[in-house]
């Protein structure tokens, strides 16, 4: 749930990630430092879609219906190989993200009033901040810190629902995906 330097997260606000703890070794010390999403509480993650709706609009129904779209999606693994850039963000690349943009492109088509990053950009990037609002030289030491910690995978089995309450993002519930078939690897081969 990042958003340019000079925002500011308000008491209400939600949004929708799948928390990607193998990164916290990674990861944590710089964002910790240099994004404003982990300082605010958030843990180190992908953002499905943010912001979603109002607190004041989740209700049992929204509950519902997020647990009844979430569910008709696989659990699924991703790997982390390499960087990549947005102007002034450095990332991990989460591979394969498809997953990641059909989970994002359902929540927005069942929520049209909540297009992914507030209807701001086209292109859906999935990906997981490290470090952002920086300069490429202060990027570039970032990126090649954590070369040598790479790769690394993890198991995506839920889709967390983050809420604002202005101070901190608090997690307010979590949604499971459908269990991979027995046999079968979470990206459906066998």
């Amino acid at each position: 749930m990042t958003g340019d330097s000079s925002s500011t997260f308000q008491a209400g606000q939600t949004g929708l990630i799948v928390r990607i703890p193998e990164a916290e070794p990674v990861v944590h010390g710089w964002r910790e430092r240099l994004d404003p999403s982990a300082r605010a509480g958030v843990p180190a993650h992908i953002t499905v879609l943010f912001p979603f709706l109002d607190e004041s609009r989740i209700d049992s129904l929204v509950s519902s219906a997020l647990a009844d779209v979430l569910g008709k999606h696989r659990a699924f693994d991703l790997r982390f190989e390499q960087c990549g850039r947005l102007p002034e963000v450095l990332y991990l690349v989460p591979q394969p993200d498809t997953q990641l943009q059909r989970l994002t492109e359902a929540i927005a088509d069942r929520w049209h009033e909540a297009p992914p990053y507030g209807g701001r950009f086209t292109e859906i990037v999935p990906h997981l901040t490290v470090a952002q609002g920086q300069e490429h030289a202060v990027l570039e030491e970032i990126e090649a810190g954590l070369f040598s910690k790479l790769p690394f995978t993890s198991h995506v089995s839920s889709v967390e629902l983050m809420v604002h309450d202005g101070t901190k993002w608090q997690g307010r519930a979590s949604f499971a995906l459908r269990p991979a078939p027995k046999g079968r690897t979470p990206d459906g081969k066998s």
